[in-house]
């Protein structure tokens, strides 16, 4: 039993950061390194970090995913757009302009028991009538056709018309104009996410010029963070919670610079973290299926690599169900080998990877990440990572007035198992 009772802690409302700083650069990092704990500000974190180090970072940007119609009784029904159902790719659906399918949640549900809503949308100066019916329900979830009457128009650009940027729950304030700009990361540039990958909202332009002046690489993948990264553990025994499946997209120039890496992969965000440990267990996958494909294999629609069958999924307990043997390297090598012989150049792929006390980390040696909620999964992760140095990191975080959640402060963390080369940090 993983007790969810032992990850808790303290924290109050006026600890949680309902804004960001003015500047994203000058908040509160904290260093825990070989079991030391100091306090830093973010814009040192060039210096803190040794040279080599390659920091893989998630390049999702946050959709304007929350719809608000009004029916004509007058009731308010909110639609939150989760993630694509129809097309399933997110950038296929976003840039649809023929009417789409997305997995969503739904307030005030009891006033929308049937019928076609509608809500009139200004868009370059003319009004377009944007619909929405639900046509499937699954669980608290339900499938939501949208339809739009200008077919010049992609379904993203009527999300950033008519739609409103989802802010974490926990603010407990409406979004503000202010939010379009402040819960983006600098570099986001894919579509897809409703909750930004929040440790990436300290960078600015002139930490990340003076990261690679100092010679710190850094590598950009994808995970379209779902509203589940905010579902809380429900269950005493952690283990009987249920990951959320999150898909990710990981391009091959991606899987090469990490493959040059080895040994000094710094994940930026947890959404980063999992990513990349999920790639390990794909190319376990794959290696064992390139290993029984016959030389001359063509990979046309006839071979294994394109069977309905085989899915690029990481299962939840999949890292503990086994003892697995495979370096690292050959992981990602084979992922290389399937990219080649299937001819894509970005691997696609599902992750619903739990990582726990427990998890043997097999790729990231250092963690940037903000402070979490009490018992939630992503304070698993961390534990995970240090161990139970989580609760002196979390005191010293919270006797020394650093800001948690979302807009708060961020903490460096380095594994302590980690073959990385930290002589040259200050």
């Amino acid at each position: 039993m993983l007790n969810i009772n032992d990850y808790d802690y303290p924290l109050t409302d006026d600890r949680i950061a309902k804004y960001p700083l003015q500047e994203r650069d000058h908040s509160k990092l904290l260093l825990y390194r070989q079991g030391s704990i100091s306090e830093k500000t973010f814009y040192e974190l060039p210096s803190l970090l040794p040279p080599g180090t390659r920091l893989v970072c998630n390049n999702t940007r946050v959709i304007q995913a929350r719809l608000v119609f009004h029916k004509e009784s007058g009731a308010r029904i909110e639609v939150f757009c989760l993630e694509p159902l129809l097309p399933h790719d997110y950038q296929l659906n976003l840039s649809s302009t023929e009417p789409v399918e997305w997995k969503c949640m739904v307030g005030n549900l009891k006033k929308w028991k049937q019928g076609v809503l509608s809500l009139p949308v200004g868009v370059n100066g003319a009004e377009v009538s944007l619909t929405a019916e639900r046509i499937a329900t699954s669980g608290n979830t339900h499938t939501v056709r949208f339809a739009w009457t200008d077919p010049s128009l992609s379904f993203a650009e009527l999300l950033e018309a008519a739609g409103e940027l989802p802010i974490p729950p926990y603010l407990n304030r409406k979004t503000e104009e202010s939010d379009k700009i402040t819960y983006q990361t600098v570099y986001s540039r894919i579509k897809g996410s409703v909750a930004a990958p929040t440790a990436g909202l300290h960078f600015t332009d002139r930490v990340l010029h003076d990261l690679q002046h100092k010679g710190i690489c850094r590598t950009e993948l994808t995970l379209h963070v779902g509203a589940g990264t905010f579902q809380p553990v429900k269950t005493e025994d952690a283990n009987l919670h249920v990951m959320h499946t999150e898909i990710i997209a990981v391009p091959r120039q991606a899987i090469e610079e990490i493959l040059s890496s080895i040994g000094h992969i710094c994940a930026v965000g947890t959404t980063s973290m999992r990513t990349i440990e999920s790639l390990y267990y794909i190319g376990v996958r794959l290696h064992d299926l390139l290993a029984g494909l016959p030389e001359s294999d063509s990979c046309d629609d006839g071979s294994p690599l394109h069977s309905r069958d085989f899915e690029l999924h990481v299962g939840q307990f999949e890292p503990y169900e086994k003892e697995y043997d495979l370096p690292v390297a050959e992981a990602l090598q084979d992922i290389l080998s399937y990219l080649s012989l299937t001819r894509q150049d970005t691997l696609h792929a599902e992750t619903q990877i739990m990582i726990k006390p427990g998890y043997k980390f097999r790729v990231v040696d250092i963690l940037l990440t903000n402070f979490h909620q009490p018992k939630s999964t992503l304070l698993l992760l961390v534990s995970a990572f240090i161990g139970e140095d989580w609760k002196k990191i979390y005191r010293f975080a919270l006797d020394n007035n650093f800001r948690f959640l979302s807009y708060g402060d961020s903490s460096l963390l380095y594994r302590n198992d980690s073959i990385t080369d930290t002589a040259s940090v200050l």
